[in-house]
């Protein structure tokens, strides 16, 4: 896994809630406006009157949150079948989870597991194979309500700790205990206001990043800088970690450290101002001054494993598709690495050691390959797969066992053994879900072309059997995003929209990573254009394949998902009848300005950067283009939530608050705001079942279609 990823968006209340039943013009809640509020980029203004909206935790803001949600509820209450697809949901999504095992350095076996509709899933050890079970930790027990989510776990070179880390609400906000491995004791260690961070493991303390103490009142709000990493000894209080590095020149860098087991050096990563990240490292033995061995942002590198004074660097320098490197400790610089696999055909995504082995896992085609390695670079072979699909593997470079799980969209996670002396792979347990048979089902890829000509990949899932009769109902999703790649996965979710007949399209648009660095940028900046491009021909391919027609198309994404669906929308509004723009980046002038907002910048460009990054951005920026003559917008519903300080919800309210003001036609335009949820990462199995219930008995609703189950 890749150590140094990016982290991967005046007035008061005066509004009635009359008249807001299903089946009438709804009365939106006025929100707090002031009209006096503009800005100006290189000589054009900008009004902003729903600036207010941006103070989340302001009485008139909260008030209007309130309003919303009422609305939202009188209308989706009113929906006869809503209950009903709770029940499937709930049953769709009750069945045993298990992730793949992985041994630790205490010689027991640990893997997650959801035996069904727990909020969390537990995290269970077991001496051998087969063997009985214990809960190591149950993130459930954290919490009442189950929104205290495990976001990692790390376990000392000794395997005498475990440290694990959480996050409350869905924050990105860290906490980070420690534990005694074998009793599992908890100790007294607590670290807080951590952030983008794991811990890393040197003698009796560990290695984490964090911000200052962020200002009270604006903790999910308030942009977040000078990172810094700490070091924390077990057994003394936070007050008394040691400050590790910062970089106060630049305030807006993200700092992450990594520690090989061999436990002699300390690699810091920097990143947020390019597209790549700076390496650097300390000799913990020998002391002395940080070598650098690359300085700038403009290339990927990324740690895979450091034996023997070598480190493996995944790198897209001289390479977008990616190629293995070797750096020599004793001559670290970028210009001394020795190319190790070179660059492919497909897109290379990781390398981890697995005993005298290597296992490289690629993409080609938005769907992984893994191959076995040599240590000197020779292919041994390809790992045979049963289906195209995302996978995940678990080993270690002191013993040759080797696990991988593989999902697809009608294939559930299922767990498999590797043999590396012979290429066998063994199923050692598969998910089922009761009453369900997935070879109902069918997936295939097409290949569309987008308005420039490019041909953009898809996937359509779909029961056997379906006719193309322009009348299929389709929820089209699509990112086009930060090097973001959509491989196949499995969602219980997805099930209830299959079984109804509906038809699943995922597309692959530029911008992510599906075939390297090029197919990234070409959805970057002043490229953004493309992304929508896709999107638009997606849908309009699926209308002349005979699938569908607009008035059974829907489309969802998140978070940079959340602004395609938004800039869609307001281009080609005709071509939707609903629209699901889910914690979305929504206004393209002030995104920079909040939280972590600055270091999407690589992707996006900013309103400060120049006169035409400006222009650009206000073209397309969905809370500036929506129209309000009339045109009829399909149905839309906007999602958010009170502690997502990764896209903060001002994004949400201001662009709801943009639509139920302008003249966009009669189809409800709503938003629904979660409390106690982020912007969707260890969100409680009740929130995700609540949250897809509303989604789909919208949807279903404004396509004239009820549900069967």
């Amino acid at each position: 896994m890749n150590r140094f990823s990016k982290y991967l968006l005046m007035a008061s209340i005066t509004g009635t809630l009359a008249g807001c039943s299903s089946n009438s013009k709804i009365e939106y809640p006025a929100a707090p406006t002031d009209s006096t509020v503009t800005d100006e980029y290189f000589g054009t203004v900008v009004a902003d009157p729903y600036r207010p909206l941006e103070n989340d935790t302001a009485a008139a803001t909260l008030e209007w949150v309130k309003a919303e949600n009422a609305v939202t509820e009188e209308y989706l209450s009113k929906i006869p079948y809503r209950d009903k697809i709770r029940e499937r949901l709930t049953h769709l999504n009750n069945y045993k989870k298990t992730g793949i095992p992985s041994k630790w350095k205490d010689g027991k076996y640990y893997y997650f597991e959801n035996d069904g509709l727990k909020n969390q899933s537990v995290l269970y050890r077991t001496d051998s194979l087969g063997g009985t079970p214990e809960v190591f930790l149950d993130p459930n027990a954290l919490s009442d309500d189950g929104t205290v989510a495990l976001q990692g776990v790390s376990t000392s070179n000794d395997g005498k700790y475990t440290a694990y880390i959480v996050s409350r609400s869905g924050s990105d906000w860290n906490e980070i205990f420690v534990m005694e491995t074998e009793s599992k004791k908890l100790l007294d260690d607590h670290i807080e206001w951590a952030k983008f961070t794991g811990a890393d493991w040197k003698d009796d303390g560990f290695y984490y990043s964090s911000y200052p103490h962020p200002e009270k009142g604006k903790e999910f709000s308030n942009a977040n800088e000078n990172h810094q990493i700490y070091y924390h000894k077990i057994g003394t209080p936070q007050s008394e970690d040691r400050l590790v590095y910062e970089d106060p020149k630049n305030p807006l860098h993200f700092h992450t450290a990594y520690v090989p087991d061999s436990e002699d050096l300390l690699f810091v990563s920097g990143s947020g101002e390019g597209l790549g990240n700076s390496l650097m490292f300390k000799d913990l033995k020998k002391g002395g001054n940080w070598i650098v061995m690359e300085p700038s942002q403009d290339y990927e590198l990324s740690i895979q494993d450091v034996v023997d004074g070598k480190a493996y660097i995944l790198t897209n320098w001289n390479a977008p598709k990616n190629r293995l490197m070797v750096a020599d400790i004793k001559s670290p610089q970028r210009q001394n690495w020795k190319e190790l696999i070179p660059e492919g055909e497909g897109v290379m995504t990781g390398m981890q050691l697995a005993g005298d082995k290597m296992i490289v896992t690629t993409e080609k085609d938005a769907s992984d390959h893994a191959y076995i390695y040599e240590k000197d670079g020779s292919l041994v072979r390809e790992v045979e797969f049963p289906t195209f699909g995302s996978v995940g593997f678990s080993s270690d470079k002191k013993h040759d066992e080797v696990f991988y799980s593989l999902s697809s969209f009608t294939y559930p996670a299922t767990r498999f053994t590797y043999d590396l002396s012979t290429g066998e792979s063994k199923i050692i347990g598969q998910a089922e879900i009761e009453g369900v048979n997935l070879d109902d089902y069918v997936t295939e890829q097409v290949f569309y072309p987008s308005a420039d000509g490019t041909k953009i990949p898809m996937f359509i899932t779909y029961k056997k059997g379906l006719e193309r009769n322009g009348k299929n109902p389709v929820y089209l999703y699509g990112y086009g995003g930060f090097n973001v790649s959509l491989t196949p996965g499995f969602s219980p979710n997805r099930l209830l929209w299959l079984e109804n007949g509906g038809i699943y399209a995922q597309a692959n648009l530029r911008g992510g990573s599906e075939y390297g660095e090029e197919w990234h940028l070409a959805g970057t900046k002043q490229n953004k254009l493309n992304v929508f491009n896709d999107f638009i021909a997606a849908a309009e391919y699926m209308i002349d394949e005979g699938w569908t027609s607009p008035d059974y198309l829907t489309i969802e994404g998140g978070s940079n998902g959340g602004l395609l669906v938004g800039a869609t929308v307001n281009m080609r509004p005709e071509l939707f009848k609903v629209a699901i723009p889910r914690v979305g980046v929504m206004d393209m002038m002030r995104y920079h300005l909040f939280t972590i907002g600055w270091n999407w910048a690589p992707d996006y460009g900013t309103s400060a950067d120049s006169k035409e990054m400006a222009d650009y951005l206000l073209a397309y920026s969905p809370i500036h283009n929506i129209k309000n003559d009339g045109t009829p917008y399909p149905a839309i519903l906007v999602t958010t939530a009170d502690h997502d300080d990764r896209v903060v919800p001002a994004h949400s309210f201001k662009y709801a608050a943009t639509l139920q003001a302008s003249d966009t036609g009669d189809a409800p335009k709503l938003i629904r705001i979660d409390s106690k949820a982020g912007h969707g990462g260890g969100k409680p199995m009740t929130k995700v079942i609540d949250e897809y219930t509303d989604l789909y008995s919208f949807i279903f609703k404004n396509i004239g279609m009820t549900p069967k189950n």
